[in-house]
């Protein structure tokens, strides 16, 4: 997205304490954590749109002053959208960027949608030109997926909309756009230009950007991108075995993986002991801060380059956008202290720019995917919690809808866990300890356990157990 300066919105860190009862709570014994919280959900809340608009229901993922949605921003705050209750928006958005794909965009849709309805004039002018990352198709995938497993919807994966937007950007996008792994570095720097092409017009030089970095001379490819189709494509295989086609699959998995080769054999430079991020025109390599979209989309898988890429993104300084997937990308590896720090700085009223959308969308899927550990999984048809949070901590998360149900889960610490099943659907619970413990025990009965180890080397302690509609809960181990 074009870097302009934010219009700046009245503080409205306490505006939404009206809102119902029945939306997420979140209490912690750090003081500090649950102000957080509460700054984030109000900010996230406030930026929620009219339904009655005529773009359907939907919230901000753009700069305010547009009354817009991109897709890169809406990708990025749909699981914290998802934990305030805005399912219907988030369909909504997702569904729009899905339908409004076309061959006569090259099989781009619509990068920016207002809440009229039209694609945003900011960033388009007509279908030859507007203004385009090419992630972009890419990250809608993911975030399809990611909301499946969260939700259970299948709507998510088997509606026709959304399987003609994968099947078209996972074939003809790259086929038009020249994506395939061998032609990375050899495309031009333009690729489908419009009819007397300007170079110094957005709309012409920008219709197809290969990156969410932007603004860089001569760019030809950014290691995001490469990241981005392989998680795509990934992903795309995922789908299509979840619908048993399972031939189909096979060959979009060997596929994105050549992708992930192009990245660990071609972009990391051996002497930095980093990765490049930049190709341009002049066949030269280069850093920039897309290395974090390596984390995003989860395609290293060399332990030691992976904390290499963390340690060089904390050195340097992001700008909120990038920021804001940190919470949760920092518990998630395993860099809780840092995460905690993130989120505090990141809802800090004196935090340039945190008025950004994705900043309080970040921070609440940082919170209560992050640091509460809560993992739905509906291919798996379980739920997954790890108290990430400082050891002597209690956490409790409330009125959590998930898989289609609402949960209460209860954090005393790191050795007990309560979790209550307040819907009318029944899960299975794999509670998870940090540690290496005999026993966990069941509501004060002793039950089996398995022990399990992170791509670091530290164990875990776990069960899984079946929770009704209604029923409450207790792990705890000694």
């Amino acid at each position: 997205m074009k870097n302009h300066f934010i219009v700046c919105v009245a503080n409205c860190c306490f505006f939404l304490n009206s809102f119902s009862q029945e939306t997420i709570t979140f209490k912690s014994t750090e003081p500090a954590l649950q102000l957080a919280f509460e700054r984030a959900k109000s900010m996230a809340l406030s930026y929620k749109g009219d339904s009655n608009d005529p773009v359907g229901p939907w919230y901000e993922a753009a700069l305010p002053s547009r009354s817009a949605f991109c897709m890169r921003d809406v990708s990025h705050q749909s699981i914290g959208a998802e934990i305030l209750g805005l399912s219907k928006e988030n369909k909504n958005m997702l569904s729009l960027f899905a339908k409004n794909i076309s061959e006569s965009k090259d099989w781009c849709s619509y990068w920016e949608i207002n809440k009229y309805g039209k694609p945003a004039p900011e960033d388009y002018r007509n279908d030859k030109e507007f203004w385009y990352n090419l992630n972009s198709n890419f990250d809608v995938i993911f975030a399809c997926w990611r909301l499946y497993l969260w939700t259970g919807d299948e709507d998510y994966i088997k509606n026709p909309e959304f399987e003609n937007f994968f099947e078209k950007s996972s074939t003809a996008y790259i086929e038009r756009w020249i994506l395939e792994a061998d032609s990375l570095l050899t495309r031009p720097e333009f690729v489908n230009t419009p009819v007397s092409f300007n170079v110094k017009d957005d709309f012409h030089k920008c219709r197809g950007l290969a990156s969410y970095s932007e603004g860089i001379p001569g760019l030809k490819m950014g290691v995001d991108l490469v990241a981005a189709i392989y998680k795509g494509l990934l992903t795309y295989s995922s789908i299509l075995k979840e619908k048993g086609q399972f031939e189909k699959a096979a060959f979009f998995e060997k596929k994105a993986i050549r992708y992930q080769e192009q990245i660990e054999q071609i972009w990391w430079d051996q002497n930095a002991s980093a990765y490049n991020v930049i190709y341009t025109a002049d066949g030269k390599f280069s850093k920039d801060a897309g290395e974090l979209f390596l984390l995003w989309f989860d395609v290293l898988a060399d332990t030691d380059r992976t904390e290499k890429t963390i340690k060089h993104i904390l050195s340097e300084k992001s700008n909120v956008e990038n920021a804001s997937y940190l919470p949760f990308l920092l518990y998630k590896y395993g860099y809780e202290d840092k995460a905690y720090e993130y989120i505090l700085h990141l809802t800090d009223p004196e935090t340039k720019r945190r008025e950004y959308p994705e900043v309080s969308y970040g921070v609440i899927e940082g919170i209560i995917h992050g640091c509460m550990g809560i993992e739905p999984d509906a291919s798996k048809k379980t739920i997954t919690t790890i108290h990430r949070g400082k050891k002597d901590s209690i956490s409790e998360v409330d009125n959590l809808t998930v898989l289609q149900t609402t949960l209460a889960v209860k954090h005393e610490k790191q050795t007990t866990t309560t979790l209550h099943n307040k819907g009318e659907k029944f899960i299975e619970w794999k509670a998870m300890f940090p540690g290496n413990y005999t026993s966990i025990f069941i509501n004060n009965k002793k039950a089996a356990v398995i022990h399990e180890k992170d791509n670091k080397g530290n164990p875990y302690t776990a069960i899984t157990i079946r929770v009704n509609p209604g029923q409450k809960i207790t792990a705890a181990c000694r």
